[in-house]
């Protein structure tokens, strides 16, 4: 691993982010950026910056952005909110509103 980056308590549901990170996990950081860009997704917005954040760690170190893939990339479930709906009959019904928390790992190419 040579960068990583984080996201935490993101407020949307995590299978709604790993239908997109499968999209992106095991390429290049260039080709994974013009794949978000295409993709019709609400959460691709929150993927991007935070693979951004990781590219720019990177080039903290020193490396560019085309030395550079995706290793690792996991979207894990955070915690849930949980609010109450009014139902018939006087009732409550409960309502789970899912927490993501999203981290991407890069690593050097090797050829």
């Amino acid at each position: 691993m040579i960068a990583r980056a984080k996201a935490r308590y993101m407020r949307v549901s995590p299978t709604k982010v790993r239908q997109v990170i499968d999209l992106i996990r095991g390429k290049d950081v260039s080709t994974s950026l013009a794949i978000l860009t295409h993709v019709n997704k609400g959460s691709k917005g929150l993927i991007t910056k935070v693979l951004d954040s990781a590219v720019n760690n990177a080039k903290q170190k020193g490396l560019s952005e085309d030395q550079l893939y995706i290793s690792k990339v996991l979207a894990e479930q955070g915690p849930s909110w949980r609010r109450y709906r009014p139902a018939a009959f006087g009732r409550a019904t409960p309502i789970l509103k899912k927490t993501t928390h999203l981290t991407i790992e890069l690593d050097l190419i090797t050829k």
